[in-house]
């Protein structure tokens, strides 16, 4: 696989983004994916082109300002795959990583994917969405999605998490999402690499409520 070549039939699409799933979002998801890959072992060509396609859904979405699944995007993908040239014999496997990429064991649903590559993609797209570029990205969502900052009177309580259903705020998405990923992980390297973004954004949290509560001083 050359990146390069992907990515400039894919970035005039991704570029404009505003909602934390631009093309430096897919090209650090890509490292981190195969950083993990070079520890956990999976097939580091499925896992690179399933890394900087895995959010077209997230465009089409974006375009429509309604919720598309993965599944969505996937004849939309197999053609982009076929422009580039992917190996065939391995199409079906990078769009079954595509498609259960965003499986979560706190989502009613839970999880039912169980290739190394698939679980490697998850862990990628994960890390990206904690520590400080995670705090970033879900900002920038909310800006794009017109979600409030934080809603002080609205509880925290949220069994299950829904990746088609906004939070009321994004504050409240920490604590329905963001928080829950250090422990939904499923490799060693994941795990690791969690620990210190997920210590930040606790921290961040905490020194948010601060502010907003006015005992900062």
């Amino acid at each position: 696989m050359d990146p390069k070549n992907l990515k400039k039939i894919i970035q005039n699409e991704f570029l404009p983004d505003s909602s934390g799933h631009d093309i430096y979002h897919l090209e650090r998801v890509c490292g981190l994916a195969l950083k993990i890959q070079e520890k956990e072992g999976g097939d580091r060509e499925v896992i690179a082109y399933a890394s900087f396609l895995h959010d077209v859904h997230r465009i089409m979405g974006g375009k429509i300002k309604k919720f598309c699944s993965p599944k969505d995007s996937l004849p939309k993908i197999k053609i982009i795959l076929e422009k580039v040239k992917a190996p065939k014999e391995k199409i079906e496997k990078i769009l079954h990583c595509i498609e259960f990429h965003e499986e979560y064991g706190f989502s009613k649903k839970g999880k039912t994917a169980q290739d190394i590559e698939t679980l490697i993609l998850q862990d990628a797209d994960n890390l990206d969405a904690i520590g400080a570029i995670g705090i970033a990205r879900a900002f920038m969502f909310g800006g794009a999605y017109n979600i409030p900052m934080y809603l002080p009177t609205c509880p925290f309580r949220k069994k299950y998490f829904n990746e088609a259903k906004f939070d009321i705020s994004e504050i409240h998405h920490f604590y329905s999402k963001l928080l829950r990923l250090k422990n939904d992980l499923h490799t060693k390297t994941g795990k690791k690499l969690a620990k210190k973004r997920h210590a930040f954004m606790k921290k961040y949290l905490e020194e948010f409520f601060k502010e907003w509560n006015e005992k900062d001083n």
